[in-house]
């Protein structure tokens, strides 16, 4: 009799063991548990911690409540000014309700995967090829707003979005570079004009003093060979005007240097009175200087 009551506690506490291990559950500290009995739902959410079920006729589902980062695949599309770009991006996003993500929604990752898809490739066909470029925080914004108001009925919330890297065409990338180098070039050039203007007024101010003082360009030549003569070098530049150089090339080719000459000042035109005397008086006068020959 005894050793019966033995073996029927044995098989109670037995029983009972086994009926505590299957029913036992632990939610993690980052976990939530839905629970399904007989394909109903239950309206409490399990918290963290021990929990028990009914074995066989009641379901635990664990939902992660962490911030997931799902990658969102490069997606390749035209944007507004028809260039042809590959943008990849970053979706942070976590479960505020469990109950929801379970029931609302198949599969809640791929759901949101999808959308953020679809999101971005509608992002690019609407902005701009400098907006991905230049401008990414407001296309994240917008982004984010097109996945979060879907998943808000799934139990999703959206915490962030970011473009992570817009892939250009070989061609693309180098008209952009030419661009970029033309316009680093007239820069340059607008500062070199403005750098030549400003030398030239100075220059202009330099020579009105040197004008005033003639000593002053003379000892403007002695620092110029004082500082061509610090370059330890055997030439040395001495300027010296432009006029020299002229006068001996005149010199060395023979033809006398170019000097004013007086203009001509015009003669008085005699009367015409006076004119046949003079006539006459010119040829007796030649009359008279003729030889005189002797009669043989």
């Amino acid at each position: 009799m005894v050793e019966e009551l033995v073996v029927a506690g044995v098989s109670v506490v037995s029983v009972g063991l086994v009926y505590t291990t299957a029913a036992a559950r632990v939610v993690k500290q980052y976990e939530r548990g839905v629970v399904l009995r007989l394909g109903k739902l239950r309206s409490e959410v399990r918290s963290p911690g021990f929990t028990m079920v009914v074995p066989f006729v009641d379901r635990l589902r664990k939902v992660n409540m962490q911030i997931v980062t799902l990658p969102i695949p490069a997606q390749e599309g035209i944007t507004r000014d028809n260039v042809t770009v590959r943008v990849d991006a970053v979706v942070y996003f976590k479960v505020v309700d469990a109950a929801n993500a379970i029931i609302q929604v198949e599969d809640y990752r791929f759901a949101v995967s999808q959308m953020a898809q679809t999101s971005l490739r509608s992002i690019i066909g609407k902005s701009d090829l400098d907006d991905l470029l230049s401008n990414r925080e407001k296309l994240n914004q917008g982004l984010e707003l097109m996945i979060d108001s879907p998943a808000i009925g799934w139990g999703v919330q959206i915490d962030r979005v970011e473009i992570k890297d817009v892939s250009l065409p070989e061609t693309m990338k180098r008209s952009m570079a030419r661009q970029a180098e033309a316009d680093r070039e007239r820069r340059a050039r607008i500062i070199n004009a403005d750098a030549e203007l400003q030398a030239s007024k100075k220059l202009a101010e330099a020579a009105g003093v040197m004008s005033e003082q003639p000593a002053a360009l003379q000892l403007r030549l002695l620092q110029t060979v004082v500082a061509v003569a610090a370059e330890k070098n055997s030439t040395l530049v001495l300027p010296f005007p432009v006029e020299l150089l002229r006068f001996l090339e005149r010199a060395q080719s023979g033809q006398p240097p170019v000097v004013a000459q007086p203009q001509p000042q015009p003669q008085p035109q005699p009367d015409s009175g006076s004119g046949s005397e003079l006539e006459s008086e010119r040829t007796s006068g030649a009359v008279e200087r003729q030889p005189r020959t002797e009669p043989e």
